[in-house]
């Protein structure tokens, strides 16, 4: 495995990305990629366009990246000269170690507090416990799910809240897009009985239960990549932390495997998709109960109707 490997970034206008990209991977061997430094987003579809990109090509430590930097700034001069309108920046050489890529995000992970009870701590830290604290030891992986983002906190504060009404203890409940696993393995602290734990990436299914592992929650928390379509059991508890656009496309089949008189959390909503998931379940045989917002992301408690 390579340690160490020389950075080579291009700071260009959008319209000239792809070009200096082609150029990159060809002279460099390898892929590329794409900054973009204010990307707060929870998917793709929702990162802005910037007028500016940088894009960056890696090379081993160990060969001399003179000939390849001279190839690049011709390139770019060239660019340069043909659009003297636009701004192209001089590439820019540094020294980057393989380990930074792949733990230098831990530093801010921090143990943390959700609602009353929940403490959430990464794998690699400790942190001092008060009375009363359940506490979810988490590695995320390439799973989403730390508990840091708000669509997470807020799925387990109306999570908490639900449990705390002692309707929640003994419930079964359905965790879709379960990430991490943090949400079903927050259930099942707080009392949740039979939980199906369901996400279309396998790989985050692999990270959910290795969660579920490290926690002791393995016999209590299903893991699986089965379709919400494809399921014909009935829950009296469903978190839904995904997409404002993929909640809408799935309501009625949410709506089939929710238990008269149970419980929906619907999660991964923007602000102002908010509208938008309102109507898509107004027709449904729900009851809206309140929204919980945490900046730009709101989360949505829906009761269905009990049938008498």
């Amino acid at each position: 495995m390579i340690d160490s490997w020389i950075e080579i970034a291009c700071d260009v206008p959008e319209t000239y990305a792809e070009v200096v990209a082609d150029l990159l991977t060809c002279v460099s061997g390898n892929g590329v990629c794409v900054d973009n430094q204010n990307v707060d987003a929870f998917s793709t579809s929702e990162i802005p366009v910037s007028e500016r990109v940088v894009i960056k090509a890696y090379l081993s430590a160990d060969l001399d990246p003179a000939q390849i930097m001279l190839e690049i700034e011709k390139f770019i001069s060239e660019l340069s000269f043909l659009h003297p309108d636009e701004k192209f920046a001089q590439p820019k050489l540094s020294a980057v170690n393989a380990e930074d890529w792949s733990s230098s995000w831990k530093v801010h992970f921090k143990p943390l507090r959700v609602g009353k009870h929940l403490l959430i701590v990464p794998t690699w830290e400790e942190s001092p416990q008060l009375p009363g604290d359940l506490v979810l030891r988490i590695d995320p992986g390439m799973a989403f799910g730390t508990g840091g983002h708000e669509t997470t906190r807020l799925c387990l504060e109306l999570l908490e809240s639900i449990m705390e009404s002692n309707k929640g203890i003994g419930s079964s409940l359905l965790d879709l897009g379960t990430g991490s696993g943090i949400l079903a393995m927050a259930a099942s602290l707080l009392g949740a009985g039979r939980i199906l734990a369901l996400d279309i990436d396998p790989d985050a299914v692999d990270v959910a239960q290795e969660n579920c592992a490290l926690n002791e929650l393995t016999a209590k928390i299903e893991c699986g990549t089965t379709p919400l379509e494809a399921l014909t059991e009935r829950f009296d508890i469903i978190l839904a932390n995904i997409l404002a656009e993929e909640l809408v496309r799935l309501a009625p089949y949410l709506i089939e495997r929710l238990n008269p008189g149970g419980s929906l959390i619907l999660s991964g909503i923007l602000a102002e998709k908010e509208v938008i998931v309102r109507q898509g379940f107004e027709s449904m045989d729900l009851n809206y109960s309140n929204t919980l917002s945490d900046g730009e992301w709101v989360a949505m408690l829906y009761r269905h109707n009990v049938i008498l």
